[in-house]
């Protein structure tokens, strides 16, 4: 499906935890059950959780947590029917903005070494492979490829940064 309208980015909330599942469930073969979401969205202090949002309907998600000066990505997917039109790069820089705003002075993820897509927007936005988790995942034990971005305020990190998130054309981040 084509977006037509505005994509908006919040925070998550409580009532689109089962919009969240439903978009999980399509893209993860183990998705998170809803009080995985729950817990992060009502206990987890050290959690960020977005979504985004076409004619207010929730079409994709992310998180992290912050600990000291580390952001740690914990997920992030987009509605299998408004993937390619730039959704996930949109989450991705916005929770790049959060991690800067909460302090946070690296990224790292987790990503399925089958998932070539995501690695793709990743190293766009500077992440590069420093390690492999062998069998990293339950469900097939697939290994999980280790990300990290460095230092996210580095010039050249910065730079890479200022530029993509130009290409997409969003307004200037608030300060």
């Amino acid at each position: 499906m084509v977006i037509t309208h505005e994509v908006t980015i919040s925070p998550m909330r409580l009532e689109d935890i089962g919009r969240v599942l439903q978009i999980e469930e399509a893209s993860f073969p183990t998705p998170w059950p809803h009080d995985a979401y729950a817990h992060e969205l009502r206990e987890n202090r050290l959690a960020c959780y977005l979504v985004a949002r076409a004619m207010r309907q929730v079409i994709g998600y992310t998180g992290m947590w912050v600990i000291l000066d580390e952001a740690h990505v914990t997920t992030l997917a987009v509605d299998p029917e408004y993937r390619r039109q730039r959704v996930g790069e949109r989450l991705l820089v916005a929770l790049l903005e959060e991690a800067m705003r909460r302090g946070a002075r690296w990224v790292t993820l987790e990503v399925r070494k089958s998932n070539t897509p995501a690695q793709r927007l990743y190293r766009k936005y500077g992440f590069k492979d420093i390690g492999i988790r062998k069998g990293y995942y339950s469900d097939n034990h697939e290994d999980a490829i280790v990300m990290w971005t460095g230092n996210i305020y580095e010039p050249a990190f910065q730079e890479r940064f200022a530029r993509n998130r130009a290409d997409l054309e969003l307004p200037p981040p608030a300060s």
